[in-house]
């Protein structure tokens, strides 16, 4: 099987983003959130809570917990998910042993709420930034692969469940509620910034297109957006005239690519556009749900059926 420099470059680019979305996250709790002792949510929070305790280093226990995770998750996620996360939470653990000793005091004194704002923020972007491009700084990020495996529970949303805990517990080390709210207010930053950023490629538009030109302008988009489109028939109430729609799906950042088409083909086309909460099939999501497999009677096959409903309506009467 041959790679070709297309493909090396992709994988070259995406490890690029990773590290750049790992320098984001690190710099943000290095600087701003550790030196406030505060207990931040994920694995990475667990490390702060022994770090806060027992004086142990930070980097060293999220880099030991995220390997443990990695062995109970390897045949769930698949090994490229694992090489990734590998590869995440070394970087990760590397850039965390060199930047906490970086910041030994506050950024901002006398303004911890600003702080967690500025670091929760960056965290969450790093967090976005990683994930999009396949990458993973281990801890929640492995908990939230797993899951989103088989369900459409969002990446923020599947944070959220696992950090209510840890940010909890920190109750119990420093005694007082302030530290609490703080990791509560990281946590709804970072996993919205994360989840923004995450969804931001993933946001899907719907155009629903009237024009006399419209063979033009849909041999134009397949062409040069390599979109399809589906022609509907309809009819003008006030014309009383037969007219043909254009209804396309398209990524949002493609939008203006379509506006622009049918501009260019026809200025004077009546155009809508609208956003749509899922696009699932060929070129966009995949649909992660779980059907219970079915496995036809082999009685049934020669009932007609009339006489298959007429069974399932006895039965139903049965039951009542």
């Amino acid at each position: 099987m041959t790679i070709s420099r297309k493909d090396i470059l992709k994988q070259a680019g995406d490890y690029v983003m990773i590290i750049f979305g790992l320098f984001s996250y690190c710099l943000g709790y290095s600087a701003f959130i550790l030196p406030e002792k505060v207990v931040t949510g994920g694995v990475i929070g667990l490390a702060s809570v022994f770090h806060f305790a027992l004086g142990w280093n930070v980097a060293v226990v999220n880099y030991t917990i995220n390997l443990i995770l990695l062995i109970m998750a390897f045949r769930i996620v698949g090994k490229q998910f694992v090489v990734r996360t590998v590869f995440g939470a070394t970087i990760a653990s590397l850039l965390l042993y060199i930047m906490v000793p970086l910041f030994p005091g506050k950024i901002v004194e006398g303004e911890p709420f600003m702080n967690i704002i500025i670091g929760s923020t960056l965290c969450g972007l790093g967090l976005g930034i990683t994930f999009t491009h396949n990458g993973s700084s281990g801890g929640t990020d492995i908990v939230a692969a797993m899951v989103a495996k088989y369900s459409n529970v969002s990446f923020g949303r599947m944070m959220l469940y696992c950090d209510v805990c840890i940010i909890s517990s920190s109750f119990f080390l420093f005694h007082g509620l302030d530290k609490v709210v703080y990791g509560l207010v990281f946590m709804i930053v970072n996993s919205f910034v994360a989840d923004l950023v995450i969804n931001n490629n993933r946001q899907a538009v719907q155009f629903l297109i009237f024009s006399e030109k419209w063979e033009d302008i849909a041999n134009a988009i397949h062409n040069e957006a390599h979109r399809g489109c589906t022609l509907l028939h309809g009819t003008g109430w006030y014309t009383k005239r037969d007219v043909k729609i254009l209804m396309l799906m398209c990524r949002k950042y493609e939008g203006s690519h379509i506006f622009r088409i049918v501009k260019a083909i026809d200025p004077d086309a009546f155009v809508t556009q609208s956003n749509t909460v899922g696009v699932y099939g060929y070129g966009f999501d995949q649909m992660k749900v779980r059907l219970k497999k079915y496995q036809p009677n082999i009685a049934d096959e020669s009932m007609s059926a009339a006489d298959i409903l007429a069974t399932q309506g006895e039965k139903s009467t049965e039951q009542r």
